[in-house]
């Protein structure tokens, strides 16, 4: 599925051309029929002799519009560059295809349009200059036609030169995360909200959970266009309509991205390689405020230049952006700067949701070079030094790898002992990845901390699993994926959620020991109302009840292991006969009070023994 994009400059043919080869007007606004002048996104779609249809972005060309064609060229895979014969190359010729040139548009074509205006020597002329206007830009070489929308001359040698660059140009890659940059938002009859965008990185479909970033509106997908025909899954390279129920229009703008939820984080600090224009007489300085385009969005910034203090036309450097609104984008994505009246530059983003930089700081340039330029193992090991443990999903967000790609490159760093994989094989989406150094620190850190643990407890079976997360600063899923290898790898020991180094054993003192035994010998002389005003240091009651010796049933309440048990027997017993029980009986039966007797069953409902009607009880239903 592609998506081409027009350039050029205003009145040069360029909405003409598309209504001639398409039959579709895409001056949709009164004002643009009223004036004969684009000057917002007009689309349309083409269906080529092989039967294939691909989507069509009209752009305005007039100067003030500009920001209106940066909304609309960023999905596209093939450029058409309009010129008009009577007219020649013009100021927004140069700067469209330097907007191209910035977004690295490889495939084009060269369109010199209205030829019936002019003779053959001046039409030759222009074609000349339009094959240079190109050079050293990504159209150089790009084939040059003519045509004329008023009579049709030259429009099928465009459609078949349109359809054999479409056949040299790689699919929009589907590495399941779709984004649809809403480049518009209207409302339908009895349908509700609908966004209008470029579908790439992933497909929808019908019934979808959506987000809407930055905003984090969500929605689910009630029905999909493209092309003027409903579809029930939408693949990436399209112009695709979403029908998103339960947000209103006035809730969307221009820029937002329709994704799958979660994963998406706007971010307002990115890193860039930056490419100054060409044709500027000035240079881009250090500190300039600009306007970043990336997508359908435009966000105000300021430009900070890490590694000189101004960029020359022509020249590339490394800069980051500091936006006054967050901005849905992610790495790899193609960016333009613009200052009030002319685009500097724009390139590649590099990384997001950074920090401040030190500028002209050579371990800064060197990540950043490495990050543009990197293999993919070079890419994964920045990743993880920053994010060490990493889940799998949001190492690929990080590294932008197709899923294969990254999965082979996680495999090969394991196999190499340089990354450790807890979760797997095979591995998923939440497989935990981190570097075999950094493991191994984490793995010194938890027998620290434990040891830590058993001298200030010595009685203690293990520190609780939360506690040990907390002091290791790790999520619950990630710390269950690493516990299991730890336990598998013989570092710790688990027992009834607490964990232990795997040669430690509890150990009382001559004292405790002591003083255990006259509780228990306590406990057992009056086993259904022990003692509840002389109970143990609450250290030996938890090694005494990891022990098995003694069930806390409540903060006051302590019975002997066997009593216990005893009378839960006769408890379960009785209901088994009788069908219910109540705390008063409870009572009678062990000869006991309403405070033991009204402990003892409430343990008995949290340990879903038995289960509170009104005033009785009855055993839980297996």
């Amino acid at each position: 599925m592609y998506t081409i994009g027009t350039a050029g400059h205003v009145d040069h043919g360029k909405s003409a051309l598309v209504k001639a080869l398409t039959g579709i007007d895409p001056d949709r606004l009164r004002e643009e029929k009223e004036r004969g002048l684009t000057i917002d996104l007009g689309f349309a779609w083409l269906k080529l002799p092989s039967g294939q249809e691909v989507s069509i972005v009209d752009v305005p060309g007039h100067e003030r519009f500009i920001k209106n064609m940066l909304a609309g060229v960023g999905g596209i895979d093939l450029a058409l560059l309009v010129i008009a014969a009577d007219e020649g190359v013009m100021p927004q010729t140069r700067e469209h295809l330097a907007i191209v040139d910035l977004l690295d548009i490889r495939r084009g074509l060269v369109v010199v349009t209205k030829k019936d205006l002019v003779d053959g020597d001046w039409l030759a002329l222009v074609k000349a200059d339009a094959a240079e206007v190109v050079g050293g830009t990504t159209l150089e070489g790009a084939p040059v036609l003519t045509c004329s929308a008023v009579t049709g001359e030259g429009l099928d040698e465009m459609v078949a030169a349109i359809e054999a660059e479409l056949a040299q140009t790689p699919a929009k890659r589907d590495i399941g995360r779709p984004r649809l940059p809403v480049d518009r938002a209207f409302t339908v009859a009895g349908f509700g909200t609908v966004a209008t965008g470029t579908l790439v990185d992933g497909s929808f479909e019908l019934g979808q959970e959506v987000e809407v970033v930055p905003g984090g509106l969500r929605s689910r997908i009630r029905g999909l266009h493209t092309h003027g025909r409903k579809i029930e899954k939408a693949p990436p390279g399209r112009r695709t309509a979403v029908n998103l129920p339960g947000i209103a229009v006035e809730e969307l703008r221009r820029g937002m991205v329709v994704t799958t939820p979660g994963w998406l984080r706007p971010a307002r600090t990115v890193d860039v390689r930056l490419r100054a224009v060409s044709y500027l007489p000035r240079a881009v300085r250090h500190n300039t405020e600009v306007t970043f385009h990336t997508g359908a969005a435009e966000v105000t910034g300021r430009l900070l230049l890490l590694d000189r203090e101004e960029l020359r036309r022509g020249e590339s450097g490394w800069a980051q952006l500091r936006l006054q609104e967050p901005v849905a984008v992610v790495k790899g994505d193609r960016f333009v700067i613009r200052d009030p009246n002319d685009t500097l530059g724009g390139g590649k983003v590099v990384d997001v949701h950074v920090r401040r930089h030190r500028r002209h700081d050579p371990p800064t340039l060197a990540t950043l070079e490495m990050l543009d330029r990197g293999s993919p193992e070079e890419l994964v090991r920045a990743a993880l030094a920053r994010l060490d443990p990493v889940e799998l999903a949001e190492l690929s967000r990080q590294v932008e790898l197709p899923s294969d790609e990254l999965q082979a490159t996680v495999t090969g760093l394991t196999d190499r002992g340089e990354v450790v994989l807890v979760g797997g094989p095979p591995l998923g989406d939440e497989s935990l990845v981190a570097t075999a150094a950094g493991f191994a620190s984490l793995t010194a850190r938890v027998r620290e901390a434990l040891a830590g643990y058993h001298r200030e407890r010595p009685l203690r079976s293990g520190m609780p699993r939360e506690d040990l997360r907390r002091r290791l600063g790790l999520q619950p899923r990630p710390l269950e994926q690493i516990v299991g290898l730890w336990v598998e790898q013989g570092d710790v020991r688990e027992h009834a959620g607490a964990l232990s180094l795997p040669e430690h054993e509890p150990e009382a003192s001559p004292a405790q020991r002591a003083e255990a035994s006259a509780f228990l010998a306590a406990l057992q002389s009056d086993p259904h109302s022990p003692p509840t005003d002389r109970l143990p240091d609450p250290e030996l009651l938890a090694y005494l009840e990891d022990r098995g010796e003694i069930v806390r049933v409540s903060d006051g309440v302590v019975f002997g292991a066997e009593a216990y048990r005893q009378m839960v027997e006769r408890i379960v017993s009785h209901l088994r006969e009788q069908g219910t029980i109540t705390l008063a009986q409870v009572r009678d039966i062990f000869g006991t009070s309403r405070k033991y007797a009204q402990a003892l069953l409430e343990h008995m409902d949290e340990q879903r023994i038995t289960r509170r009607v009104g005033d009785e009880r009855r055993l839980r239903k297996a």
